[in-house]
């Protein structure tokens, strides 16, 4: 395993002084009194909660590097020599008919109203942080263009600045919502969806019935949690009077910015920034049913949920209970999540690790196949962000996993994209980029596969962004084929267990994935002894 300190890390940029670290604690062995930092310990003695999150707080991205005994990379993905499982109905596997390029990797999702995304993957929840805020149009129409479904998560129309409520406190203005859904939809191609969220504060303002009523939005998800954290969703504010209006809203607000000691420690620029979190979340069954068929008469025609990195109780109950609501799809996120604003702390030692999770998820979707009851579609989430690993998810969850819900690797394109469109106009392209040219045209590789599929007069108004998000989901699109191709499955649903191999005994025990000696061993004696 990786060394791990603990009291130091570049997501809130610390260093240790010394070159040997207790690794428990992750002090220097050698702690000098007159030592100028810059370890967690010394930086918190004078900035002390900051030091809980990593920084700075709208400008980063940032994901637990813990190291756990195994992961998906102790699985590899099998090969064969021969068959051509998922061909359209009629066709023959051949050299000339089973080609990579052949193969479908569209899958879709819902309980009886269906939606089909052109790669199996769509983006984590995209809420009130200030990441998904001021990149929201690379994120949105990157996600409408590449046919995949995008996530608007929680808390958006509670942070709006231009938030209008009525007398019962239930929103009827919320413009910062309607850009984000007008803007996904703009582009929509006829393929994935955009959902938007809702937890604790959501419900109360009225979220749901607002979409719906506004925007005809056909699909809601209620979140129990995520793998990152396991408290409610925060931002930073740093304006006094932003603290104090979102207070009034009815959001928990730490420090307190009513306290007129905090209000003189924010004047003295001791404090520089508020956080606003929101309310844990209680979830009952007779509740859960409740709130569903609630949202069923709004008139919601999809209902979806995602769930975190909790126990093995807490995912039995969103299995179980999703299964017997007859939800659209269930979104299971292993830790350790990856998010701009969650403890860090908590962010590496919270949770169930993603492999260990799905793989219980699959056990208890099979155990309820077995009795004959319906299982909800499953998406996994947990540090994907290659084709090779969504491979290993779909077929880890196989018959269930219909896609892989990606945080930071689907957003990374995104900011990628717009730092191009701005270097290429201060005429400051770095090496790694002007290499490839100097014009979008050059650049990306998919830029005229965008301009295609909008139009040469809309592309004007494409953002480069998008036109990465785009390459990006090319990439693992084809990449996926290539990986399809060779496991011989030619679509999405021909993906079975069987094409996973456990490199160790351990991984074996977890996901019961045949250790790799054991794989088709029954086939090959078979086969010798002919």
């Amino acid at each position: 395993m990786n060394l791990r300190r603990p009291n130091a890390n570049e997501a809130t940029r610390t260093t240790n002084r010394s070159r040997d670290v207790s690794p428990m604690s992750g002090i220097c062995t050698r702690c000098i009194d007159g030592c100028t930092g810059n370890c967690e310990v010394f930086k918190a003695t004078f900035r002390g909660r900051e030091l809980i999150y990593p920084g700075p707080f709208g400008e980063i991205t940032a994901g637990g590097d813990k190291d756990y005994p195994v992961d998906y990379s102790h699985l590899n993905i099998q090969g064969y020599a021969l068959g051509a499982r998922g061909l359209p109905e009629g066709i023959e596997g051949n050299p000339d008919t089973a080609t990579f390029p052949s193969v479908n990797t569209e899958t879709d999702y819902g309980w009886d109203i269906k939606v089909k995304m052109k790669v199996p993957i769509f983006t984590g929840a995209l809420g009130s942080t200030e990441i998904a805020r001021k990149n929201w149009e690379h994120f949105a129409i990157g996600a409408a263009i590449s046919g995949v479904t995008l996530v608007c998560g929680e808390n958006v129309c509670g942070i709006d600045p231009k938030l209008v409520r009525d007398k019962n406190g239930k929103v009827i203005s919320a413009p910062d919502m309607d850009r984000r859904i007008e803007t996904y939809r703009r582009y929509h191609q006829g393929y994935g969806e955009i959902l938007v969220q809702m937890n604790v504060e959501d419900t109360r303002l009225g979220v749901a019935e607002y979409v719906h009523k506004k925007h005809g939005l056909e699909t809601i998800e209620l979140k129990w949690g995520q793998g990152a954290k396991c408290i409610g969703g925060e931002i930073k504010v740093n304006s006094l009077d932003r603290a104090l209006e979102l207070q009034k809203r009815g959001y928990i607000v730490t420090p307190d910015p009513s306290s007129q000691i905090n209000q003189a420690a924010f004047k003295d620029g001791a404090i520089k920034e508020f956080e606003r979190h929101s309310r844990l979340g209680f979830v009952d069954e007779e509740g859960f049913f409740d709130e569903v068929a609630r949202l069923r008469k709004i008139g919601f025609k999809r209902i979806t949920l995602k769930t975190g990195a909790y126990s093995l109780r807490e995912l039995a109950m969103a299995i179980k209970w999703g299964s017997r609501a007859k939800i659209d799809l269930l979104t299971i996120d292993g830790a350790s999540g990856g998010t701009g604003m969650s403890p860090w702390r908590m962010m590496e030692e919270w949770g169930i690790p993603s492999l260990y999770l799905h793989a219980a998820a699959a056990d208890f979707c099979q155990k309820l196949a077995d009795r004959g009851e319906r299982v909800p579609d499953i998406a996994f989430a947990g540090a994907f962000s290659s084709e090779d690993g969504v491979f290993k998810a779909l077929a880890m969850g196989s018959p269930f996993c219909k896609a892989v819900c990606m945080g930071r690797a689907l957003m990374i394109p995104g900011m990628v994209g717009k730092n191009i469109a701005n270097w290429l106009k201060e005429g400051k392209l770095p090496n790694t980029v002007s290499q490839f040219g100097s014009t979008p045209e050059e650049i990306f590789v998919n830029y005229e596969d965008v301009k295609n599929l909008v139009g040469a007069k809309e592309m004007a108004n494409i953002p480069l962004g998008a036109v990465g998000i785009y390459s990006y989901s090319e990439k693992i699109r084809v990449g996926l084929q290539q990986l399809m191709a060779g496991a011989r499955c030619f679509s999405v649903p021909a993906i079975t267990r069987r094409e996973l191999m456990s490199l160790t005994d351990e991984c074996s025990k977890i996901t019961g994935i045949p250790y790799l000696m054991d794989a088709y061993r029954d086939e090959a004696m078979e086969i010798l002894n002919r």
